[in-house]
């Protein structure tokens, strides 16, 4: 696989061409390096100012229980209570309460841009970038209802400052509950600003704010006039950013407040009414709003999401690269809506036609023809990846193994075991040095990988050729032969989960058995999009 020199810029959902470029560093990483001056500082800060503003956090949520404990006591959840001097007094308390806890944390002065609109204006207010737990901090300013997960309520202590400011919670045990988030932001929405607005961050996981990245439409389908707002931390050592590769929570937490000083900005930018065309395509309402936040922000935009950052991570035994060609496939897979809901069924379904090809070359047609799906720009995007050579072709059985690599990202086996079903000879059934450079290049996503060290660690009685079930016991025998093998022969080769705090260690026997690891997002908002609102191009077939 390869990102051809000269492919068309990517499409957003609506079809259009994007503004801009895609990032060429990775969203969901982030480097932190120190000089030896700052070492200094963070080992003396650690000591003396540390525990300190840690003792005074703590002690401002305590403080702030009690008003908001007092606040919540007979209150209906379907109605909003008249408010009466004592509730502005207690709203007007919390807002100090933790405005101090924010100052304890080195966050002494905050810069607010343009004006915040009434709740009437616009009832759902878009922030982000979301790149840390510290994006808070406009909660708290303006005490604005947020969606928050259902088990964070019963939290003690947290619990009750969250249930304060009237959040809409969507459960994991309730199947329908995305629905009904949505319908409770929707009934809350047209309230005509009797309910306070709802703060939604609509990237639903955090990133290092190199760019905007797919926005959910959750915050969308209610077709009410948004106002967008942007997030900024100009600091010159990034300690806030929580992202899936790089520092974990509490280490961010202690180097934040380590800092002297921490700067923050927010802007509120005009609102946005959305067209009638929007208010009946959530995801086009989605992409222009990003678009704009972008143009405020002065950032990129792109299309990658969650999903990638999961693909990215997976615990499989094959450790994606950062450069993987893999994360714009997904993309478009996405995109053009070939994600299979039955993905065992159509895999092996799909590995069967190819095998039957016998490594035939298909064109740009052919290829439309077997994925039973129009021709398009995003299509042409797709075959270029394949199309290694520029001769307009393709092995069709590397679109297999890769889509197989997407949708069962953790199952490395699983997909090496359809790929030999599809590579290997009818006599013996196994392949060759070359053919196992071709599945194996492409289950990574690069152009080019040497497999000669670890094909002879395989064979070593030396035949020139290895089955699947010599593999298995081989990778069985040696869990860490990416490791040893490719990554040691490849120096390219550079893993994307290295050092990652929210990555289980890799290369387990239970990855051995199949079993991915479920990963959930990391930041305050989850996603509550409905699953038939997910983006997608309904257009094209989906796949059963």
């Amino acid at each position: 696989m390869r990102l051809p020199s000269n492919r068309q810029c990517a499409m957003e959902g609506d079809g259009k061409k994007m503004d801009q470029a895609p990032p060429f560093r990775n969203p969901f990483v982030h480097v932190l390096k120190f000089t030896p001056l700052e070492k200094a500082k963070i080992a003396l800060m650690t000591v003396t100012l540390f525990p300190i503003r840690l003792l005074i956090a703590a002690f401002m949520m305590l403080l702030a229980w009690p008003f908001a404990f007092l606040a919540t006591v007979g209150r209906s959840e379907t109605s909003v209570e008249p408010q009466c001097l004592w509730r502005r007094l207690v709203d007007i308390t919390l807002k100090i309460i933790m405005r101090v806890m924010w100052f304890a944390g080195g966050f002494h002065w905050m810069t607010v841009k343009g004006r915040r609109a009434m709740p009437a204006e616009a009832p759902i207010l878009t922030l982000a970038p979301h790149s840390s737990y510290f994006d808070a901090i406009p909660v708290t300013m303006t005490m604005a209802s947020i969606v928050m997960k259902a088990e964070s309520k019963d939290i003690p202590l947290w619990g009750t400052l969250i249930k304060f400011i009237r959040p809409v919670f969507v459960s994991r045990s309730d199947q329908d509950s995305r629905k009904k988030t949505v319908e409770e932001i929707k009934r809350r929405a047209h309230s005509g600003g009797e309910w306070p607005q709802i703060m939604i961050f609509p990237e639903g996981t955090c990133t290092n704010r190199s760019c905007l990245i797919t926005f959910k439409p959750g915050a969308f389908i209610p077709a009410v006039p948004v106002q967008p707002v942007v997030i900024r931390y100009p600091n010159k050592l990034d300690s806030i950013t929580w992202t899936w590769q790089g520092p974990g929570a509490f280490e961010i937490l202690w180097l934040t407040l380590c800092q002297l000083h921490n700067e923050f900005v927010v802007e509120f930018l005009p609102i946005y009414t959305p067209s009638e065309e929007e208010k009946n395509n959530p995801a086009l309402f989605a992409i222009n709003v990003r678009r704009v936040m972008a143009k405020a922000l002065g950032v990129p935009i792109t299309d990658y999401s969650f999903e990638d950052c999961q693909l990215a991570m997976a615990d499989g035994q094959l450790r994606l690269p950062v450069d993987t060609c893999l994360l714009e496939f997904a993309k478009l897979v996405r995109r053009l809506g070939l994600k299979p809901r039955n993905t065992e069924k159509v895999l092996q379904d799909y590995g069967n036609k190819a095998r039957k090809l016998e490594g035939q070359k298909l064109d740009l047609d052919d290829f439309a023809q077997f994925l039973d799906v129009p021709v398009s720009e995003m299509l042409r995007d797709m075959f270029a990846l394949f199309d290694e050579h520029e001769d307009n072709c393709m092995d069709i059985r590397e679109y297999v193994i890769a889509l197989s690599v997407v949708c069962r990202p953790a199952k490395t086996l699983d997909t090496m075991k359809l790929a030999f079903k599809m590579f290997e000879a009818e006599e013996d059934g196994a392949i060759t040095q070359k053919e196992l450079a071709v599945i194996l290049k492409t289950a990574l996503g690069v152009t080019h990988l040497s497999v000669s060290q670890l094909f002879t660690a395989i064979d070593p009685e030396d035949t020139g050729k290895i089955t699947f079930d010599k593999l298995r016991f081989f990778v069985e025998q040696q869990p860490d032969f990416a490791e040893i093998y490719l990554y040691a022969e490849n120096a390219g080769l550079q893993g994307s989960s290295s050092h990652c705090h929210q990555t289980k260690p890799s290369l387990s026997s239970q990855n051995l058995r199949g079993t991915a690891a479920t990963k959930t997002t990391n930041g305050i908002c989850p996603d509550f999009s409905p699953k038939d609102h997910d983006g997608t191009n309904d257009g094209l077939k989906k796949l059963n």
